[in-house]
């Protein structure tokens, strides 16, 4: 290969042209190749030595330039010019073999591997499966295979272990909550007994209903059933979490068995009245005399009438203090007329007290003896809430708040028309099952409990939307509800352990249960249910006293 001395302007270059792969189509051109570029490179020489790649002519190159003496500018240089493609289109040829050859190897592996792989690849999809029963807590379906794989069937018996210990754990779970629950409704039947059994009965009553309905052909309940064991399960526990919010419900409250009862029968302090209204009576009496021996006979007739009188007064309002189901407006207009009877009192009623009744009373500097009212309602009567009560909206709650927590006014509670609870009494009772939906709500129940908050709060509702605390209507109730709604006051009604009542007879408990039914406070369906399964006498044969246990008519409450 030659190479040409050239004048400075000019690069003795190399130029070989790549025509194709092949070799005989390649060609060399060996001359002087006019590169104004190099001029450039050659007055650095850090470019000497090196393969850059270069555009020339519009053509990417990869150019090499060396000097071929040390005479300096007027030195001679070799340039050694190369087409980047011809350069890589041997490779590129070559690698495209390779990779056809390699996918084709590919091709013929897979049938191979897939035949090696299936024993392995077979069993742990298996497994998946298992697994996924698992996931789904199916337990009882969770099953073990056979591999020829030892370490497979080792991981399978694993498997098959841990599906039975969750199982396990989790009944010890069920069983924990299921022992909690039936402790709290335990407590709360302890804490009165008065209401002892109560939140057992209700239960075992609204259990028994709810099967019937599951299994009933009846067209009201054609939607309705228990699919599996949780459902009748969530129902269950739902019953027996009814009233666990009476836990928070003063007892005096729960068991107000007359109208002035708080912790205790204020009657007495009533009867101690009268008491000295007895001996002012037998001191007038005696001081007339002293001055009037003439008139005895007149003055103990008098005397005598008016030990009559006080006699009529006191039996009057210690009926009066006992719960009926109506007051008549001669009675309440007597009650006020006889609180307006005066009487001294010489003791100072300021003293002796508890810090929080000192909190309720007003001080004043009173003259002593003081004139009172024989029943008064006083400013120390009125006891106030004892922090604001608000209701989270998401709750749903629709009561009216009465402006104090406690009114314990004599005249007031003596005065109530029908039971022994003031407004204030029974919004405090009925503030038991809010705060059942608050102690629920806060509850973290798993997927198939999540109605049980519901279920248990919904017993005081009524079909026509004057229930409480939401005001539902029938749109609103599901038939487990209703059930409860039901079973709730049927327990209510035959119950044989409550201050304020006696228990009814079954045949009385039916007629007002049909007559709740035709005021929309009871379901139909449900209520001719109870009748026609035969629960009503079975649960009456189970829990009620034999002399309750009378005839009842069906047939005409169908």
């Amino acid at each position: 290969m030659a190479i040409t001395h050239l004048p400075n302007s000019y690069i003795a270059a190399l130029e070989r042209k790549w025509l194709g792969s092949d070799p005989s189509q390649q060609s060399q051109v060996i001359g002087t190749v006019p590169y104004p570029e190099f001029l450039t490179l050659i007055t650095d020489e850090t470019n000497f030595a090196h393969l850059r790649l270069m555009t020339l002519n519009g053509i990417e190159k990869y150019v090499y330039i060396t000097p071929l003496s040390e005479g300096g500018i007027n030195s001679d240089y070799l340039a050694i010019v190369v087409p980047k493609e011809g350069v890589l289109s041997s490779t590129r040829e070559k690698i495209k073999l390779s990779i056809f050859i390699t996918a084709a190897c590919l091709i013929m592996v897979l049938p191979v591997s897939w035949f090696f792989a299936s024993p392995i690849v077979a069993p742990i999809k298996t497994l998946e499966g298992e697994n996924l029963k698992i996931k789904r807590r199916q337990f009882d379906q969770v099953s073990t295979l056979k591999s020829s794989i030892k370490e497979i069937n080792n991981l399978a018996s694993s498997m098959v272990q841990m599906s039975q210990s969750i199982q396990q754990h989790e009944q010890k779970q069920k069983a924990l909550m299921e022992s909690f629950i039936e402790l709290i409704a335990q407590a709360i039947d302890d804490k009165s007994p008065y209401t002892a059994g109560h939140c057992e009965r209700v239960p075992e009553l609204g259990i028994m209903l709810a099967k019937a309905a599951s299994s009933s052909n009846e067209h009201a309940f054609k939607e309705f059933a228990f699919k599996n064991k949780d459902e009748l399960r969530e129902f269950s526990l739902a019953a027996w979490l009814h009233d666990c919010g009476k836990i928070t419900t003063p007892e005096h409250i729960v068991d107000k068995g007359t109208k002035l009862e708080t912790i205790y029968n204020r009657i007495h302090e009533v009867r101690t009245r009268f008491e000295v209204l007895w001996r002012d009576a037998e001191i007038a009496y005696l001081k007339a005399l002293q001055s009037s021996p003439e008139k005895q006979p007149e003055l103990e007739a008098e005397l005598g009438k008016r030990q009559a009188q006080l006699r009529s007064d006191f039996s009057f309002i210690a009926a009066c203090n006992v719960g009926g189901e109506f007051m008549d407006e001669a009675s309440l207009k007597r009650l006020e007329a006889l609180s307006n009877i005066t009487w001294q009192r010489h003791f100072n009623d300021k003293v002796g007290l508890s810090p929080v009744e000192e909190l309720r009373v007003h001080s004043s500097d009173e003259q002593l003896p003081v004139t009172e009212k024989l029943l008064s309602d006083k400013p120390e009567h009125l006891i106030t809430h004892d922090k604001p009560i608000e209701y989270d909206e998401r709750l749903g709650i629709k009561v009216s708040i009465p402006e104090y927590k406690y009114n314990l006014g004599e005249l007031y509670n003596l005065q109530i028309q029908r039971g022994t609870l003031t407004n204030e009494d029974r919004f405090k009772i009925n503030e038991h099952i809010i705060s059942t939906i608050r102690m629920l709500d806060n509850v973290p129940f798993p997927e198939e409990l999540a109605r049980v908050p519901r279920y248990a709060s919904t017993h005081h509702e009524t079909l026509k939307g004057t229930g409480y605390p939401r005001k539902l209507s029938a749109d609103d109730l599901s038939i487990p509800e209703r059930v409860l709604v039901l079973a709730d006051i049927f327990e209510a009604l035959t119950a044989a352990d409550r201050p304020y009542k006696k228990a009814k007879p079954l045949s009385v408990a039916i007629d007002i249960l049909a007559k709740m039914v035709a005021d929309q406070h009871v379901d139909g369906d449900v209520f001719k249910l109870f009748l026609t399964s035969g629960i009503y006498l079975e649960y009456a044969k189970r829990y009620l006293n034999s002399e309750q246990i009378d005839d009842v008519d069906i047939a005409k409450y169908l």
